[in-house]
């Protein structure tokens, strides 16, 4: 093990678990077959983590080491309970059950399922059809997105009690239902589909547009989104969403490079580099568009996204942008998928294609309704227009209650230097 300060240690660790809790949730439930049982031995790989490494100092492979003993803690677990069940032959069939992972890290997965990655695995798991569907998604971004409570209800744009309500009374029904902890079957995962590709679309825009902290990104989280999308296209080949999502993943993805300065502050889409989007990127969420469309699904949500991300990426410079097309589609988008965000979003690319004054006429309609009441975009859209109205006090106090409104200091900062800028010669760009 290296040796480190402790307080480095601690750091190094906070930022590892909140990459490497899903899948160490994931490993230990396949092994257990429990999630409740899962959370508490994950607790207990951090509770060890945090007692041996600023004493022993921070491993070499870190990641390896938590898995390692997140394995371990599974096994003792298995050994505890058929020990107590006074049933010694119950550990032989919990080893032939969930054997791949008690038998060293060289031995082959023999699990017989149809999904093959863990965190997939239980993403299905826990999209258990007895769930409500936004029960479904609250868990799941919960236990494998490795979002905290208040991220999800901003997610959810609801108050962090009733979330948190949500997830406990999620737990109990699986509980008292006494829901095994299955491998849903191919011909049983599209009735689950529709809260996965929801959770993987959620996890991948909190890494995209942090609603909090210090970061305006967290692209590990894009990242396990990606990966995730990428593993069940091959899982499902022929659900024209399930690329609609890969497709809007990758094309909004390949503008990361691009979205902050290097000490991380962010850069808005009107002033980003575009020779520094990915183009592979790009060209891998065309295709998996073109695949969508090709399967019948272009008229669904995520492939009605992915299409407006697509004009974005054709664009080499943002005067080039197919406005009117955008705001087409986000009129169809609206239909399909009704949102007072999309309706947002609407209202941007129709001041850009109609005017300041014609997306206005929208953000009001939105604020007087009353649904978007703490959403700091709202008033950062207002202000934004307003600004190019020549209404500069108006601008400013909306970027000055935009600011207030958001978790996100990093956003704050944008929001205000914007509010300051109505103040000065030329106004906020």
């Amino acid at each position: 093990m290296a040796s480190t300060h402790p307080d480095a240690i601690h750091r190094a660790l906070d930022t590892l678990w909140r990459m490497e809790s899903p899948r160490l949730l994931a490993r230990i439930a396949r092994m257990t077959g429990n999630i409740d049982t899962a959370e508490e031995l994950a607790q207990d790989v951090l509770l060890g983590a945090l007692e041996r490494w600023p004493r022993d100092g921070l491993p070499d492979t870190p990641a390896a080491w938590l898995m390692t003993a997140a394995r371990h803690r599974a096994i003792d677990h298995l050994r505890q309970r058929a020990l107590h069940a006074r049933k010694h032959d119950a550990f032989g069939i919990e080893r032939e059950l969930h054997g791949a992972d008690m038998q060293g890290d060289e031995a082959p997965d023999k699990a017989d399922d149809d999904i093959g990655d863990d965190l997939l695995r239980l993403l299905f798991v826990a999209c258990h059809p007895v769930l409500p569907m936004e029960s479904r998604v609250a868990l799941t971004l919960r236990l494998l997105g490795g979002l905290s409570t208040p991220e999800i209800a901003r997610a959810f744009l609801q108050a962090e009690p009733t979330v948190a309500q949500r997830i406990v009374r999620a737990k109990r029904k699986l509980s008292k239902e006494a829901v095994a902890f299955e491998i849903p079957r191919k011909a049983e995962l599209p009735e689950r589909l529709d809260a996965v590709l929801e959770v993987l679309y959620l996890v991948f825009n909190e890494g995209y547009a942090a609603t909090g902290g210090e970061d305006w990104m967290r692209p590990a989280l894009c990242e396990e989104a990606l990966r995730l999308g990428r593993v069940l296209v091959g899982l499902l080949p022929d659900q024209a969403e399930v690329f609609g999502l890969l497709a809007l993943m990758e094309l909004q993805a390949s503008r990361i490079p691009a979205r902050t300065e290097a000490d991380g502050t962010p850069i808005l889409l009107p002033e980003q580099n575009r020779a520094r989007w990915d183009r592979l990127q790009i060209q891998r969420g065309l295709a998996a568009l073109e695949r969508a469309q090709r399967l019948g699904g272009a008229g669904g949500a995520y492939a009605l996204q992915a299409a407006i991300a697509a004009c974005h990426a054709r664009a080499l410079r943002m005067e080039d942008t197919d406005w009117p097309r955008i705001a087409g589609l986000y009129a169809q988008l609206v239909q399909v998928m009704p949102s007072p965000v999309v309706e947002l979003n609407r209202a941007v690319a129709v001041s850009r294609a109609q005017g300041a004054a014609a997306g206005l006429t929208i953000v009001d309609a939105l604020e007087d309704a009353g649904q978007l009441r703490d959403y700091a975009p709202l008033p950062a859209v207002r202000g934004d227009l307003l600004r190019q109205l020549g209404r500069l006090d108006e601008a400013r106090n909306a970027f000055e209650l935009a600011a207030s409104l958001t978790a996100n200091a990093r956003e704050r900062a944008v929001l205000l230097a914007r509010a300051q800028a109505c103040d000065e010669p030329g106004g906020p760009r």
